[in-house]
């Protein structure tokens, strides 16, 4: 009976530290800045968005799969913005990383924080890293919850393209998928599919 609630006295401390864990993790990730975006119309999950012109630190790679890009894209990209550059400068994470996977040439991409641009960026030590400016966007957004594999995804894509073919709106550009929140944060995740619609 003793060793019985000791047992019972460990499970609820484990409980205890990993609900606390998670909501550090929420509270944590809730105030990492975010990319801007302009909502110009909204049905159900499906957003048309209007994402202004922002900096971009991409690295290519030629990965056919979500999960075979992610780490290796993401050490690269954090060891940039976590001083591996020019000056050392340590750079603010936002959200979401942005990844496009194709048969071609995939990449993943960190949108650079408000205050930095093309001129003040500072250049990275490893010459994979690329730095961009995009132009003002339009852009067709899905958003689902959860730990998302390749096969959400695919389900995600076909659904919003099935709405865009509905409507008769074109595209351009290749599917992205934007991820908001680290591996290890287990509740309020959030996922998105986003594809450039032709104005």
């Amino acid at each position: 009976m003793k060793r019985k609630k000791i047992m019972t006295y460990i499970l609820l401390g484990v409980a205890v530290v990993f609900i606390l864990f998670q909501s550090f993790v929420y509270m944590s990730t809730s105030k990492t800045k975010e990319q801007p975006y302009s909502v110009l119309e909204k049905d159900g999950n499906i957003e048309i968005r209007l994402y202004p012109s922002a900096t971009l630190a991409t690295v290519q790679s030629k990965a056919n799969s979500y999960d075979e890009m992610a780490s290796p894209g993401f050490r690269t990209l954090a060891g940039y913005i976590f001083g591996g550059n020019e000056s050392e400068t340590q750079i603010a994470m936002t959200s979401p990383v942005q990844m496009d996977i194709n048969d071609s040439l995939s990449s993943m991409s960190f949108v650079m924080p408000e205050g930095y641009d093309m001129n003040n960026l500072p250049k990275p030590n490893n010459s994979q890293i690329i730095l961009s400016k995009t132009e003002e966007q339009v852009m067709a957004a899905i958003r689902f919850s959860g730990f998302a594999d390749d096969s959400d995804r695919e389900k995600y894509k076909q659904e919003l393209l099935n709405y865009l073919n509905s409507k008769g709106i074109q595209t351009k550009g290749n599917f992205k998928f934007l991820g908001y929140n680290p591996p290890y944060q287990l509740v309020g995740r959030r996922n998105e599919v986003v594809i450039e619609i032709v104005r």
